[in-house]
Parts: structure tokens; C-alpha cells; sequence
């Protein structure tokens, strides 16, 4: 069946973290050169810093599934004089049922006050990978579990598949549609035998610029498309504990190292999240 790419909300992650642009938009910077990596590191810095960076939320809370949501001053009670609010909304797990939610934002939270840096691999042209995006059936979902989920799993729908080659063998990870500023983009959520050693335990992150936004394919074709794991990042969750981030599905697992992008938030001596 043909199908044009587009980003309607029906095929963007059912996960959904206020302000995206603040997390990610360091990862829109096109061009591979080191020196732009450099300015992309300097982004990422400034982008999770930001008064509402991952290190700035203090509270994620939802409602019941059907209660309406709270007014901004509720949502604001007992947090600082600085604090912001923005809303959420989802499907609860369980019952199907929309639930409303907030998140709080604190520029001089604990974590923002303890933030060090973020550490990262050297940057290596190995890892720019060519591949290909390949769309898949518009009726594809992939379960992911979610890092507070205890082990439940929302099924988000996959665009389609990031394909390349890695020591003459093919691997085939599930990517799924989100936008960054309005900018069409693929996310990658995907784990490999770093983790829990030198990279976040819990998975990283890629963003890809979408290779044919606007553009009909049909279940099967493909496109190519640049994939550069020096882009990797730490997700939200590794900033604040107040995030709940997908987890990487078992044929997004790669059963080698990707020695490239971020490795860990380092912290002050002391300080956990």
C-alpha cells in the first residue's frame, strides 16, 4: 500500500517530553567534520542547561486516567519562585484512558547545581556510517518498554527500518518518526555492549534528519541515508529521574561496541539522580 511520510500524531512516539527542541537540538548540525562535532558538543551543553534542559525538571506527575487536569497553580505549589510549568498528555497504560499531566521546571535545581559534564567518546569518522532507510507497513508497532513502566510496554509505531552493515554483517534497527522545531526527524533508541560499562546503562538516543520528509513511498522502498553515531546521546532520563524514556527493543540491542557520541552526565561527588 502506498504511503506518504508525514507527521501526523498518529505516527509520532507516544512518549512525549516537554519542549523537545530543548533536548535535541544540538543533533540537527548536518555536517560530520570534527570541528562541527565540537560546536555540537557546545549545544548539547547549552541545550541541557537551559531553564527548561532535562538537569531543570524537578516534577512529572499525571492525574488519574479521566481527571481533569490541575490548574498552573496547583501544578506550581511548594516549587520555587523560578519554577515554570508546562503540560502533558497521554493514553494510561492500562485503561486506555487519556491522562493529563504537568512537568516542573527549576533552573536551579539540584541536578543543574551538581551538573559537571557530559562525557563523551573522541570523535571517530569510522562511525558515520552510510545505510539506508527503509519504510516499513504503516500498521507496524513496536512494544518499548519504558524505564518506570515496571516492565509494561507502550507499542509505538515504527516509520521504518535504519539498515547498515557493521564487520560485513547487516543489522536492521527499528527507527520511528518524531520532529525537532518542525524539522522531520527519525529517532533511534538503541543499546549496545557499552552500556552500564562506559555509556548510559539504560540505552541511548540518535536523531537522524529524515531522508524524504514530504515524500510518498510505498511499504519496501528505501533511501539512503547517513547514520552518525557520534551523535549518540544520553537520554532525558540520565539528566532527571522525573523522565520515563523508551527503552531500547531487543533488535535495537547491538551486540557490539559503539565507542562513539555520549558516554555518561558526570556529576559532583556525592550527588545522585
Amino acid at each position: 500500500m502506498a504511503r506518504a511520510h508525514s507527521l501526523s500524531p498518529g505516527n509520532r512516539a507516544s512518549w512525549n517530553f516537554a519542549d523537545r527542541q530543548a533536548f535535541c537540538s544540538a543533533d540537527m548540525v548536518s555536517t560530520q567534520a570534527p570541528e562541527a562535532h565540537t560546536n555540537w558538543i557546545d549545544a548539547r551543553r547549552r541545550a541541557v542547561t537551559s531553564p527548561r534542559g532535562a538537569l531543570s525538571l524537578v516534577l512529572t506527575h499525571w492525574e488519574p486516567p479521566g481527571a481533569p487536569a490541575v490548574t498552573d497553580a496547583v501544578a506550581r505549589a511548594g516549587q520555587s519562585i523560578d519554577a515554570t510549568v508546562t503540560r502533558l498528555q497521554r493514553t494510561d497504560i492500562h485503561s486506555g484512558v487519556t491522562q493529563e499531566g504537568f512537568r516542573v521546571w527549576d533552573p536551579e535545581s539540584p541536578a543543574q547545581r551538581a551538573f559537571e559534564a557530559i562525557e563523551y567518546y573522541e570523535y571517530d569518522p569510522a562511525w558515520v556510517i552510510r545505510g539506508r532507510f527503509e519504510l516499513v507497513d504503516e500498521e507496524r508497532v513496536v512494544p518499548f518498554e519504558h524505564l518506570k513502566d515496571d516492565g509494561a510496554t507502550r507499542s509505538l509505531p515504527v516509520s521504518g527500518d535504519l539498515v547498515f552493515e557493521h564487520d560485513g554483517t547487516e543489522y536492521r534497527l527499528s527507527a520511528f518518526d518524531t520532529d525537532n522545531g518542525r524539522i522531520a526527524q527519525l529517532q533511534l533508541v538503541f543499546g549496545d555492549s557499552t552500556n552500564g560499562a562506559e555509556s548510559y546503562a539504560a540505552g541511548r538516543f540518535l536523531f537522524l534528519d529524515h531522508p524524504a520528509p514530504g515524500v510518498g513511498m510505498t511499504a519496501g522502498d528505501s533511501i539512503p541515508i547517513t547514520i552518525d553515531f557520534n551523535r549518540a546521546i544520553v537520554p532525558p532520563c540520565g539528566f532527571s529521574n522525573h523522565m520515563n524514556c523508551p527503552l531500547p527493543p531487543p533488535q535495537n540491542r547491538l551486540p557490539f561496541a559503539v565507542r562513539a557520541g555520549e558516554k555518561q552526565v558526570r556529576f559532583a561527588d556525592g550527588f545522585s539522580l
